[in-house]
């Protein structure tokens, strides 16, 4: 699930940290970059949970106007697609989603309130209507919580907002995580009942060997590349570069020396937009020329051979 787009982001994350702190303490950085990625894979389990959530606070909101002074006919008899929604009762029972939920202890026990907000969003919606008038079957079930990700929860400030406060790692993970989500619940199958596989935390054995070694070549080549990026950076001093600049660079070429099997054009897109979220507006364009005047004396050199 943790793909190389967010190991990335990761990685360039704690390398910054760990020159701000300046503790030079490789293990625990590691440690920290391993925890972030933890985390991440959290705030997967948590957005399947929340479909969870949502419809047994559907069901108390239901039982709560049962019960009023004076209820309507509507509060009596309320519409039950969402309550009986077939995807949602199969994720509340995925063995694997609880076996995750009891190990590491993931809950939205106190966030009831956002919960609520989240139903109120999720009822309001055009999505919803559609889901309402929409043939009762496990499909349709299936697909109105995908597009209640896709539509309502994605890009919703509010909701990005309260997930980045509960806790620090999520910052900047939200969007791709809700993607893993969504490509989940796409592949859901009623036949797979309560065993459907959900996403592991690394894709295979090569994604986390990815991520140990660009960290570690990243800090332990850290003054070699440095020393590189210093002698390419053209009437400009270190020190008025943006400390981000020199750390997307930093990572990007250890990249570039340590992969040979990611093309050298593969690594320039990746770290050239992450300079467009996490430095300044023209740094995506300084980044890419010194990175390139860099790569033309690698390969005179020869000591970089691929393309």
């Amino acid at each position: 699930m943790i793909n190389r787009i967010l190991i990335r982001i990761k990685v360039l994350q704690i390398v910054y940290a760990y020159y701000q702190k300046g503790n030079n303490d490789l293990r625990v950085a590691e440690n920290e970059l391993l925890l972030s990625l933890r985390r991440s894979y959290d705030l997967y389990h948590y957005l399947l949970l929340l479909i969870v959530e949502v419809t047994r606070m559907y069901e108390h909101v239901i039982e709560i106007r049962r019960n009023k002074y004076r209820p309507t006919d509507e509060d009596i008899n309320p519409d039950m697609r969402m309550l009986n929604n077939r995807l949602a009762a199969q994720i509340a029972d995925n063995e694997h989603l609880q076996k995750y939920v009891k190990e590491h202890g993931v809950s939205w026990g106190s966030d009831r309130d956002f919960i609520k907000k989240v139903l109120e969003l999720i009822v309001k919606s055009d999505v919803y209507k559609d889901y309402l008038s929409s043939e009762d079957t496990y499909e349709a079930d299936r697909d109105f919580w995908r597009f209640v990700f896709k539509r309502v929860i994605s890009n919703n400030e509010f909701i990005e907002d309260y997930l980045e406060e509960k806790c620090i790692y999520w910052n900047e993970d939200v969007d791709i995580i809700e993607s893993f989500v969504i490509k989940t619940i796409k592949r859901f199958d009623e036949k797979a009942g309560n065993e459907q596989e959900l996403m592991p935390m690394f894709n295979n054995n090569d994604d986390y060997d990815y991520v140990i070694k660009l960290f570690r070549q990243t800090l332990l080549h850290g003054d070699e590349y440095r020393a590189r990026i210093n002698n390419h950076m053209k009437n400009w001093e270190s020190e008025r570069v943006a400390n981000m600049d020199l750390v997307i660079m930093q990572v990007a070429l250890a990249e570039i020396m340590n992969f040979p099997t990611i093309p050298v054009n593969v690594t320039f897109n990746e770290y050239i937009d992450a300079a467009k979220y996490y430095s300044t507006p023209k740094s995506g364009i300084f980044i890419n020329g010194v990175l390139d005047s860099i790569i033309e004396e690698l390969k005179k050199d020869k000591l970089l051979l691929k393309n």
